[in-house]
């Protein structure tokens, strides 16, 4: 069985990347507690269902705590389990809770929506770190569910790079790994023909590569990354984020991260977000 649980915060589209799983061909259910997974993931695979998708459910007692031994038993029980964390700027979720006027699970008479919010993070501080965590700050519902499709299609069983561009304007990604900022850099926004461009673009690497200060930076960057990549395969990673930003996350960082997805994809399974495109 191919089993995803998904835990997070509450607003980060756990909804939105159960729906896209389930328009991938996964049996979805919604809101389980803890206790039941390894009973109604037996209950699928007897029932012939071999890909399952499971969000998980924070507010039910005990929560998440025994979400580490939960996930060594299935493994153990022969199944491919991945976990993945779904998460947000605060702001962020301020934002979407007070537009979609839902509650926040956590709120009270005597508990704000942020303080809510930073409650339930305490809550799963411990079981963040135990799978691939996501920033879903800067994502649309459509650009979440392409990415969510992206996810599953790569191997579980091995090490999966992901290379993400972005701003320092709009902030650092919660989910990266690596931060290399290349604001140093020339910026081809000053450049009245470039500015409406991105890094795909060929003018736009034309430019940057005419600029010996990139190649440096670049095979800095190419020579960090690969060289510790078997190291953190060894301690069982299966994800890695690689976050390149430069001040507005359209050419600089864009340029970097297709030239190193282009170098890496030969030897590892590579994933390419653009944030401030998408």
């Amino acid at each position: 069985m191919d089993l995803l649980l998904i835990g997070g915060v509450s607003g980060s589209g756990k909804s939105v990347a159960l729906a896209a799983l389930e328009d991938s061909g996964y049996y979805a259910v919604n809101n389980l507690p803890l206790p039941l997974v390894a009973e109604t993931a037996r209950y699928l695979a007897d029932a012939g269902r071999d890909r399952v998708a499971i969000a998980l459910d924070v507010k039910t007692a005990p929560g998440l705590a025994d979400l580490p031994h939960t996930l060594d038993r299935l493994r153990n029980a022969g199944w491919s389990v991945r976990f993945l964390y779904l998460d947000a700027k605060t702001e962020t979720l301020v934002k979407r809770f007070s537009e979609t006027r839902r509650r926040h699970p956590f709120s009270s008479d005597s508990r704000t929506l942020t303080e809510a919010i930073d409650y339930e993070r305490m809550l799963l501080a411990e079981v963040r770190p135990l799978g691939f965590a996501f920033d879903t700050s800067e994502l649309s519902s459509a650009s979440l569910r392409s990415w969510i499709k992206d996810f599953v299609s790569v191997d579980a069983s091995k090490l999966t790079l992901l290379l993400e561009s972005f701003g320092f304007k709009h902030g650092v990604p919660l989910d990266a790994d690596l931060v290399f900022d290349v604001r140093c850099l020339p910026n081809p926004h000053y450049e009245p023909a470039l500015q409406p461009l991105t890094g795909r673009d060929p003018e736009v690497v034309r430019f940057l590569e005419k600029v010996p200060e990139v190649e440096r930076m670049y095979r800095d960057i190419y020579h960090f990354v690969a060289s510790w990549l078997p190291d953190y395969a060894r301690d069982n990673r299966n994800y890695l984020t690689v976050a390149i930003g430069c001040t507005g996350g359209r050419h600089r960082s864009v340029y970097f991260v297709e030239r190193l997805a282009q170098a890496f994809s030969p030897r590892y399974q590579v994933l390419v977000r653009h944030r401030e495109l998408e």
